[in-house]
């Protein structure tokens, strides 16, 4: 029997949820949103049979679902988790996991007391350049990472101004929170170590500047809070003695986007990178895996030749949930990777705010 999936959001990540669940060999039988008309619409644009205005409708109405996928702005992420969680489903979120690290611990609590799995949306780990890097270093072949470098940065990338994603307390902070993949990339090639002290500064000098929003996003909204950082740098050490650097923005005074890990292993270093054209789509994009080693008293660089993914691994990583939920694969990411994910990112925001260092 086929996996069954209802999907809570009728935005754009859509259709990659619904490709990756397709892949796998799960049946997606509803879609909800409490957006008038928009499950409706959803629905018949991506041959969905079933729609609902509301998540308490579409769990009675469909009691076959096995797993929900979440695809809404950061706020409701717990809150639909836990509802979903407790209704026996396995769950798939968006990311960030949650608003705070304090908020991804209550959800574990009930996925365990549930019995469900729960996986998040890290989809860069899913692509191909990611998981040949994983290969090496699952290998032995680069050794322990000691120190990264972990940046997603834009010139003008602001996803719109007043709405949700602006807001504070419905998004839990800006590009930080929003453009997280490479921090958590970064910590995912080091073998996810424990953080230890972090200090961190946050900009929001362009913040209401129009003239750095971003081609894509949503729509401003008039009279709309825009209350977040339109940058953030941070360092983090980790208790093993790595340390990792990150550098993550939607607006900042640089050349062009780049979307990267670098990393300095023992016995070799590396890159996952991602170029945007200046058009910043997907498909004028162009990624890069390397290696650099010292061979016979020469330094090599090693370069990797993989698929061309222009989803960023989206497809793969919807996918790779229903293969763990059927047991068919190992989950890409665990609930405890997104608790030590978040504790980072309060912590940056905490040094921000306090001037001073943060002990984790």
């Amino acid at each position: 029997m086929a996996t069954k999936v209802g999907v809570i959001g009728a935005g754009g990540m859509l259709q990659y949820h619904a490709a990756g669940f397709r892949q796998a060999g799960a049946e997606i039988v509803a879609v909800a949103d409490a957006a008038p008309g928009a499950a409706a619409k959803a629905a018949e644009k991506s041959n969905i049979p079933q729609s609902f205005d509301s998540i308490e409708a579409m769990l009675s109405g469909c009691k076959e679902i096995d797993a929900v996928s979440i695809i809404v702005p950061n706020k409701f992420h717990k809150p639909l988790t836990i509802q979903c969680l407790q209704a026996g489903k396995h769950v798939f979120s968006e990311k960030p996991p949650a608003l705070n690290a304090a908020e991804v611990q209550e959800m574990i609590d009930v996925a365990q007391k549930a019995g469900k799995k729960m996986l998040f949306n890290f989809n860069n780990r899913a692509r191909p350049e990611s998981q040949a890097m994983m290969q090496y270093i699952n290998d032995g072949q680069v050794g322990r990472i000691n120190s990264a470098q972990a940046k997603w940065i834009r010139r003008t990338g602001i996803p719109g101004f007043g709405g949700w994603f602006t807001t504070r307390e419905l998004s839990g902070g800006g590009p930080l929170i929003d453009l997280l993949h490479m921090v958590d990339l970064a910590m995912y090639f080091m073998g996810y170590p424990e953080p230890a002290h972090v200090l961190g500064q946050t900009f929001d000098d362009f913040i209401q500047d129009k003239s750095f929003k971003g081609p894509w996003g949503i729509p401003d909204r008039v009279g709309g809070t825009t209350d977040v950082e339109n940058a953030a740098h941070g360092f983090v050490t980790f208790k093993g003695g790595q340390v990792l650097s990150l550098q993550v923005s939607w607006a900042e005074m640089i050349k062009r986007e780049e979307v990267s890990v670098v990393f300095q292993g023992t016995k070799a270093g590396g890159k996952v990178e991602r170029l945007f054209g200046i058009d910043g789509l997907d498909n004028t994009a162009i990624d890069t895996c390397e290696l650099y080693v010292q061979e016979n008293g020469h330094s090599v660089d090693r370069r990797i030749t993989t698929p061309a993914c222009e989803d960023m691994g989206r497809i793969g990583s919807a996918a790779n949930f229903i293969e763990a939920i059927e047991g068919r694969a190992e989950p890409l990411n665990t609930p405890g990777q997104a608790l030590r994910l978040m504790q980072v990112i309060d912590a940056i925001y905490a040094s921000a705010q306090s001037g001073k260092p943060v002990s984790i």
